[in-house]
């Protein structure tokens, strides 16, 4: 009798260690993905419970750029062809309002106060501020030169935007607000603050640089040489690591913002693109667009745990509020690859596998969660 209760219990000892090293089950996000489909005119809302389209929300044309304001229960839709804003309900998933300008914005940023939609635009060259509560124009901020992109200060005081060849211009975004126009670099690229607000960080895709300035008074704190070409930027969450990719090396390279120094470079698959990140863990997520996957990199160890193969031509990437899953919108077949985050730790190999693929509309290009 004694034997069989070791047996027994050995048995019940053996089925809770095997329980315990499985993977817990997948949550789901109750919330919603708004997946911006410039080659469609149309908003894709993906229910993030369900994993499945539930509605298109038809445009005056095709979406470049999404916003969202939870204050509000909004999602902002940017479409330049048409000249026009379109402000979606989050919540009953149905254009609210629609704004059409003179100008012809490319890019838009939601200023850290949530009073303001900002915009850029390329003709004529100038900011322009829309007041989300009447979601009408209140500010005009002319430009020397046409932008290829900006950033909002965290006290939404100020903005930098890059010109090109033509500089940087460092602009107060108040009525009486003045621009300073700077020359920090050949020619400024994708341009961010640092989280304090204190530095502007500059990325110079001719001479491979990152140029670090005062964001008071512009000037040039240091100039950091890159083994690549900056195109795009992303912030760890603290702010405290920044992750560059370009063209020219087929790797990411990290920057301490707040010791304004290069850290490692680290190799990232093929002709690496867009960028995310999660916390806990926190790891990297790099779109190869050549190569149709994306790779995962442990932040901590700058080492690659995992490479998902996720569709053609995978670019925009943005992770669940959760941290439970990265979110990869894949430009030429047209759908969203969902990748679980808890699958990729302790694997024995190094590819990993998707948890599902949701077809989303003709060629998405940009992405936002909300939260229900």
């Amino acid at each position: 009798m004694a034997a069989a209760i070791d047996r027994r219990s050995f048995a019940l000892l053996v089925a809770a260690m095997a329980s315990a090293c499985r993977r817990r089950k997948a949550e789901r996000f109750p919330g919603y993905a708004f997946v911006a489909n410039s080659g469609g005119a149309a908003v894709a809302v993906v229910d993030l419970s369900a994993f499945a389209v539930v509605r298109h929300i038809r445009l005056d044309g095709g979406p470049v750029a999404l916003a969202a304001d939870s204050r509000r229960s909004a999602v902002y839709a940017l479409v330049p062809e048409t000249g026009s804003v379109h402000e979606i309900d989050a919540s009953g998933l149905a254009l609210r309002r629609r704004l059409r300008l003179p100008e012809q914005p490319v890019s838009m940023r939601l200023a850290p106060s949530r009073e303001l939609l900002w915009l850029a635009a390329r003709r004529p060259p100038r900011l322009v501020g829309v007041a989300t509560e009447s979601f009408q124009v209140v500010r005009r901020i002319d430009l020397a030169a046409p932008p290829l992109d900006f950033d909002i200060a965290p006290g939404s005081a100020q903005a930098a935007v890059s010109l090109g060849g033509d500089g940087l211009a460092l602009t107060g975004l108040s009525g009486a607000g003045k621009t300073r126009l700077l020359r920090p670099c050949a020619s400024c690229g994708p341009v961010r603050y640092r989280r304090d607000g204190r530095l502007v960080l500059v990325g110079d895709p001719q001479d491979r640089l990152l140029a670090v300035l005062e964001a008071d008074e512009g000037g040039t704190v240091v100039k950091l040489p890159l083994a690549l070409a900056p195109t795009h930027f992303c912030f760890k969450d603290d702010g405290g690591q920044l992750f560059i990719t370009g063209t020219g090396m087929d790797a990411v390279v990290t920057v301490y913002p707040y010791r304004t120094e290069v850290g490692s470079t680290t190799l990232a698959g093929h002709a690496p693109g867009f960028l995310a990140v999660s916390s806990e863990p926190d790891y990297l997520f790099v779109a190869n667009p050549e190569t149709g996957d994306v790779t995962v990199i442990d932040i901590e160890s700058q080492r690659v745990v995992a490479v998902v193969t996720v569709g053609k031509e995978p670019g925009f990437i943005t992770v669940t509020p959760d941290n439970e899953y990265a979110l990869v919108l894949n430009r030429a077949s047209g759908d969203m690859a969902v990748i679980r985050i808890a699958t990729l730790s302790g694997r024995r190999r190094r590819f990993a596998p998707l948890f599902t693929m949701i077809p989303v509309g003709s060629r998405p290009v940009a992405a936002v969660v909300t939260e229900l």
